[in-house]
């Protein structure tokens, strides 16, 4: 707890376990780390789909959300919920403004990843008569940004992996049609060269025969 006081710490550990969790499941040529936009922006990883990237994001605002875990009453608890929604309200539209970029390659939507399956709950499923939990995953979808958790975002993952295997399939389907249609012309133009050879070959038994 000591440790994940400081807030970069925490951003960078969460940029790791993301690191990790891409790194077990998707080949390394369908991420990035990092991934840089021309103006000089950098989103933490990027995962390539096609011609297109899905940006995704891992710094997520904990600070008043582990205010609201320490709270003494629910008054103060309530207090502390609001400014947590309101700080992941305010990165939503950051993620949204900073990386949503369909003119220079990405996709129309990003993932924010929460780094923990708690924070997720409280976030994104939590629902006791409160608004607020219903209003960060409907200001989240309006604006475009998909939250996952680690247990989510595996799925996901391997969601995807799926897809890059059947276009792998169909990148070498599209290959085999290629190469049969190269054949086939190759064949055809054999045939018309075999069926010459025939002509001359009997043009030259004709020849033979009226020698004879």
């Amino acid at each position: 707890q000591d440790l994940l006081r400081a807030p970069k710490m925490r951003g960078g550990l969460g940029e790791f376990f993301l690191a990790d969790l891409l790194t077990q499941i998707l080949p390394t040529d369908f991420f990035t780390l990092q991934y840089g936009f021309p103006d000089g922006e950098r989103v933490d990883a990027a995962i390539r789909l096609r011609d297109r990237v899905v940006p995704v994001d891992s710094k997520f605002p904990l600070e008043n959300f582990r205010k609201m875990g320490a709270a003494a009453t629910d008054a103060e608890r309530a207090e502390w919920r609001k400014s947590f929604v309101r700080d992941v309200k305010l990165h939503i539209d950051a993620i949204a403004q900073k990386y949503i970029r369909p003119g220079e390659g990405t996709y129309d939507f990003a993932l924010m990843y929460i780094p923990a399956e708690n924070v997720y709950y409280e976030t994104i499923i939590k629902e006791d008569g409160v608004t607020d939990e219903k209003g960060i995953f409907q200001h989240a979808l309006k604006h475009r940004v998909i939250p996952v958790s680690p247990n989510s975002f595996y799925a996901y993952l391997q969601v995807i992996l799926l897809g890059l295997r059947g276009l792998a399939v169909e990148q070498e389907a599209q290959k085999i049609l290629e190469a049969l249609m190269r054949l086939q012309r190759e064949l055809g133009a054999v045939r018309e060269d075999f069926s010459k050879a025939g002509k001359q070959l009997g043009f030259a038994v004709e020849n033979f025969e009226k020698a004879d």
